[in-house]
């Protein structure tokens, strides 16, 4: 359990450092280490929040075929960008490359999470 928290913040952090890089209209001005923070506050929110809000909007996610899990995403990442005002993410577009950069990092990354080895 502790090492999936690890991933989901090393993941949300380098994904965002990605997405200044890579992704037209996001940027970070300030600081780098808070980039660092905001990246440690959406891996907590990826790994605390996500779950609570997936859990009760399971109609929702059935009926769009799993797309509003999309929508839960962005969601995460404007809130992380109305906390820290440094990280700037000016429209819907630059916030969906954004997202899916996150969920490409962390899939890639989970890959790496060591397993519990059966008997």
């Amino acid at each position: 359990m502790f090492s999936r928290l690890i991933l989901q913040i090393i993941a949300a952090i380098s994904s965002l450092w990605l997405a200044t890089q890579l992704v037209p209209g996001v940027e970070f001005v300030g600081e780098i280490r808070y980039l660092f923070f905001a990246g440690a506050v959406l891996g907590f929110a990826n790994f605390f929040i996500k779950p609570i809000i997936k859990f009760i909007t399971l109609p929702l996610r059935m009926i769009t075929l799993g797309l509003f899990s999309l929508v839960i995403n962005m969601g995460l990442i404007w809130l992380v960008t109305v906390i820290f005002p440094e990280l700037v993410v000016p429209l819907i577009a630059p916030l969906l490359w954004t997202t899916l950069l996150v969920w490409l990092v962390t899939f890639f990354l989970s890959f790496y999470r060591p397993r519990k080895k059966e008997k």
